[in-house]
């Protein structure tokens, strides 16, 4: 696998912070969420078999190699591979026929609560559990009204939902459970992959994803009479030549992305021991700072560890989030405060439901806090070494960095 590596450092010895006036740690940007490339000659000798082919869609045998292979990785009955992530998410709601109300957390990127709104649906945003930062089973049960048809959780950061409390909550108040596990892809719930859950389980494989198909995504299913009308609605509703039996719109997958897929699912093993090199760097050098919470993985389960994730608690800290941010960006650090400030803060969700805050006190203090840090195949140890050593000069000299970031605590 072709591994890049950062390798625009700058001598950090005796070096002054970048946001007190020093030269950058990094002479070009270090991002969250860079693609990870695998083996580019495996990849490109299937371009040229669907160049030769000239087959570029419409479930070509790249697309059907595709889902076997995930479908098999995955331990489940059914996969059907989509163009993206949010068409997925929209393609399973449509296919339930949800309705009404839907329980979804805030704290999440903002398709999640989009492909609702996009259809008529209604999000009801629930809070969070302080230390999953996933949905709250206890706060779910207390949303639940007649006009709610569903439950739409999150695998946030690759860290499983408490599957079982919610699939009893929606068994028993008679709701469809559907989990978005656009980061949980090749994690494991108590031992079997997520994707077995629910109704189904729908995947990213969007270029940020640390596996990706430059664009697409996946729904996957255990229920057969739901994979067949999810096959029709990807294509027009389309059974066959001529013949439609289902209305339906164009989620397929190309063969150029399912390509990808394949030689992503080659070149998993080294993405997935990249990102874990890094995660017990980062654990190692963040362990001992004060007010920073690093978010661990439960090491008895398979895990992507493809989130660094850490909270800023400024009593302890001594820096607000937003000021310890600046001072990482100003070094070329281009750290992420996922996912703040929480869809409901967004429009047009701020507009419709400008009293949904108040159930979500959990989500705006964890909203507040995180960063999410840079890893991935494109960063090395070293650079994690310098990213930490940063984030320790800066809580060595709060005052100064506070000043410096004066009113404009993000972005330099």
């Amino acid at each position: 696998m072709m591994l890049v590596r950062s390798s625009h450092r700058r001598s950090t010895v005796g070096r002054q912070l970048a946001i007190l006036g020093g030269e950058p740690a990094f002479k070009e940007p270090v991002h969250v969420g860079r693609p990870n490339v695998p083996d580019p000659e495996g990849f490109l000798n299937s371009i040229s078999d669907i160049l030769e082919r000239r087959w570029f869609t419409n479930q070509g045998p790249v697309v059907r190699k595709f889902e076997d292979r995930l479908t098999a990785f995955l331990g489940v009955k059914h996969v059907i591979a989509i163009c993206n992530g949010t068409i997925a998410l929209e393609l399973a709601e449509r296919a339930l026929e949800l309705s009404g109300e839907v329980i979804v957390p805030s704290f999440t990127f903002v398709a999640t609560a989009h492909s609702l709104q996009w259809q008529g649906i209604r999000p009801v945003f629930c809070d969070i559990d302080p230390h999953s930062h996933c949905l709250d089973p206890a706060k779910v049960e207390q949303q639940i009204t007649e006009r709610t048809t569903a439950i739409l959780a999150v695998h946030l950061w690759g860290r499983p939902c408490q599957v079982e409390e919610l699939e009893e909550i929606a068994s028993r108040r008679g709701l469809h459970l559907l989990f978005d596990a656009a980061h949980g892809f090749g994690c494991t719930y108590r031992g079997r992959m997520i994707g077995n859950s629910g109704d189904a389980e729908i995947f990213s494989f969007h270029a940020t994803k640390f596996f990706n198909t430059f664009e697409g995504g996946a729904i996957a299913t255990n229920d057969d009479e739901l994979a067949q009308r999810l096959r029709l609605m990807k294509n027009f509703g389309f059974s066959g030549m001529d013949r439609v039996d289902h209305v339906g719109t164009n989620g397929k997958m190309s063969e150029v992305s399912a390509a990808m897929g394949l030689a992503g699912l080659d070149s998993l093993a080294d993405f997935v021991s990249s990102n874990r090199i890094n995660y017990m760097a980062y654990r190692r050098h963040l362990a001992e700072l004060n007010g920073i919470t690093m978010l661990q993985y439960d090491e008895s389960e398979r895990c992507n560890y493809q989130y660094i994730v850490i909270e800023v608690d400024e009593r302890d800290a001594g820096l607000t989030r937003d000021q310890l941010l600046a001072a990482l960006r100003a070094e070329n650090v281009l750290a992420r405060r996922y996912f703040w400030p929480g869809c409901h803060c967004m429009e047009p969700y701020r507009t419709l439901y400008p009293e949904a805050a108040r159930a979500l006190p959990v989500t705006e203090h964890v909203a507040s806090r995180v960063i999410v840090l840079p890893t991935g195949s494109a960063v090395g140890v070293e650079d994690v070494e310098i990213i930490c050593g940063i984030i320790r000069r800066a809580l060595e000299h709060p005052g100064a960095v506070a000043e410096a970031v004066g009113d404009a605590p993000y972005g330099v």
